[in-house]
């Protein structure tokens, strides 16, 4: 369906597509009569030029897509909007993610498929390699962070989006509470019309 609004959400370290805010999107996201088809959230490897590949692959399935990204999926985000010109809003991201994890090659845990794997020097090669400058377009990027996230310093995507549209929320957590609340601006900004959003009903999120 050309022209129709499209998204690629990306879910973060050892998450899933069957997290809440993933689950929370694809619910509103056919409340609101939108194409399934135009909404894709890959399940990801765990290795980020695996990761990677599905990602680009789900973008190629789609025109021009806005990428929704949660922690290192707004890392992820970060690398491929900048790569193919699109638009991106973010939510909590990981900044320099291969920095935080130096010196844990700790066995890993999936949060809901329960799969166990190694994180390795690989892994953060493969996080090295997505780096990329502070975004010039700043107008291309939405952030949303709270300052409860107890997993990440929001400060660090504060100053590193410094330019975009950066929205601090005190209190809060990592995983973002109240995303659903958001959705209008979600929507809006992912570029379902106002007469769409009209039908969006947030107390089937309560």
């Amino acid at each position: 369906m050309r022209n129709s609004p499209s998204v690629v959400y990306i879910h973060g370290f050892n998450s899933s597509s069957a997290s809440l805010k993933a689950q929370q999107l694809r619910h509103a996201w056919l409340q609101l009569g939108l194409p399934e088809e135009q909404l894709l959230i890959p399940e990801l490897h765990h290795h980020p030029e695996r990761a990677v590949a599905q990602l680009q692959a789900a973008i190629e399935q789609l025109e021009q897509p806005v990428l929704v990204g949660s922690s290192l999926g707004g890392y992820y985000a970060t690398y491929l909007a900048q790569q193919h010109h699109l638009k991106a809003l973010l939510i909590n991201p990981a900044v320099r993610p291969h920095h935080l994890f130096d010196g844990f090659f700790t066995e890993q845990e999936n949060l809901y498929s329960g799969e166990r794997w190694q994180l390795t020097e690989s892994h953060l090669h493969g996080l090295a390699a997505l780096e990329v400058a502070p975004p010039e377009d700043a107008e291309r990027f939405c952030i949303w962070l709270q300052s409860g996230d107890e997993t990440l310093d929001y400060c660090l995507a504060e100053q590193y989006y410094h330019g975009c549209s950066v929205h601090v929320e005190q209190g809060g957590d990592h995983g973002f509470q109240r995303f659903a609340e958001h959705f209008p601006e979600l929507f809006a900004f992912v570029g379902v019309d106002a007469s769409t959003l009209q039908k969006l009903d947030l107390s089937a999120f309560e």
